[in-house]
């Protein structure tokens, strides 16, 4: 399991040249005018990480599999999207199918690339997407609360507890607060998932700078961050040029280049592991002389659960894991030196998965 995360912005904030970057494709057409993007485009990236190439040469795996991110491009929103402006509701429907949403903003100076609304202000843009998002949520709530009203009132279950939670996250929209800022229990945490609002996605706030702030940032991703943290959302800098520069070149002019301009890493790197933050997402790994690979699961799965991603028969028939600590396993040599060591353990149904754990399922039939 990987996730899928929809790039949306306002026209011209460089939405397409980050997809493109990302990608390494060319899918998207990124042109200096609104609405370049008329369909979204749809690219899957390995997840970097270094532990994998690691685990790997220790095992002299055949095979290198990393787990895999799908990012959607999707057009640029202006206000009225919910009402239709631009190209309107198509884009806030792509959205809904997103587990999260990186929100691109325009934190750079370029006379030479238009604004829609013809000011530089990432903070305004944040507000007016959100706004239009808020108000597609409020428009869908009052359909599903009109069309609950026959079972609500033949005391449908189901349908009693979908109201209560549409009231509620009715309410904070009106107030002019997302969904994802409702509280809800354990208990109605499916049903409110069930529901797909467009608010309840977590929110990544990307913002675009110059080349030669990608390091430090500027003024206007400060205002950004202090935004983010008011929100509870996450943020990362990046520089869409660099990171299409960066497309062109092969692993050991990136690392040059990256050092150049005093980034430790690309910015693919530190949005995926923003983006597996926002999520509570985690990595195990499992390898072998065939192969190693990385499987991507939220924090807290169980063993059964996490064997289930490779395989449904491997979560059905769970016997036990076999489990080793990335650390032991790459300091004592591998799978051998570990067990000898007495550092494999062996774990069972209530296991929780831990970060960097490398597994071995045993599973019935």
């Amino acid at each position: 399991m990987g996730f899928k995360m929809g790039i949306v912005g306002m026209p011209n904030v460089g939405k397409s040249t980050l997809f493109n970057a990302l990608t390494r494709t060319a899918a998207a057409q990124a042109a200096n005018f609104p609405f370049c993007t008329i369909e979204p485009n749809v690219g899957e990236v390995a997840v970097p990480d270094r532990r994998l190439e690691r685990l790997a040469a220790i095992a002299a795996s055949r095979a290198v599999v990393p787990t895999r991110m799908t990012f959607v491009d999707i057009a640029g929103l202006v206000k009225g999207a919910a009402q239709g402006e631009g190209l309107g509701n198509q884009f806030l429907a792509n959205i809904r199918e997103c587990d999260a949403i990186a929100h691109v903003l325009r934190c750079f100076e370029d006379d030479d690339v238009t604004h829609v609304d013809g000011r530089i202000d990432p903070v305004a843009d944040a507000e007016t997407i959100g706004t239009e998002l808020m108000l597609a949520d409020l428009e869908s709530i009052e359909r599903r609360l009109q069309n609950l009203t026959r079972k609500v009132r033949g005391g449908d279950r189901e349908a009693v507890q979908q109201e209560r939670l549409l009231k509620a996250a009715q309410a904070a929209l009106e107030e002019g607060r997302p969904a994802r800022s409702v509280d809800v229990s354990d208990d109605d945490a499916r049903a409110w998932s069930m529901l797909q609002l467009l608010t309840t996605k977590p929110i990544l706030y990307v913002c675009n700078v110059a080349e030669d702030e990608a390091a430090t940032g500027n003024t206007l991703s400060e205002r950004v961050a202090a935004m983010a943290a008011a929100e509870g959302a996450g943020t990362v800098t990046i520089s869409a040029r660099i990171e299409e520069e960066i497309a062109q070149l092969d692993p050991e002019e990136a690392a040059e280049f990256l050092s150049e301009l005093g980034l430790e890493e690309a910015g693919l790197d530190r949005l995926i592991k923003a983006g597996y933050d926002l999520l509570g997402l985690m990595t195990y790994f499992t390898v072998g002389p065939k192969e190693a690979r990385a499987w991507t699961v939220p924090k807290g799965t169980r063993a059964p659960q996490a064997a289930g991603v490779i395989h449904g028969d491997f979560e059905r028939g769970f016997i036990r894991a076999e489990t080793t600590a990335y650390e032991d396993y790459v300091e004592l040599g591998g799978e051998a030196g570990a067990k000898e060591a007495g550092k494999m353990r062996v774990e069972g149904k209530t296991y929780e998965v831990k970060d960097g754990d490398v597994m071995h399922f045993l599973h019935s039939g």
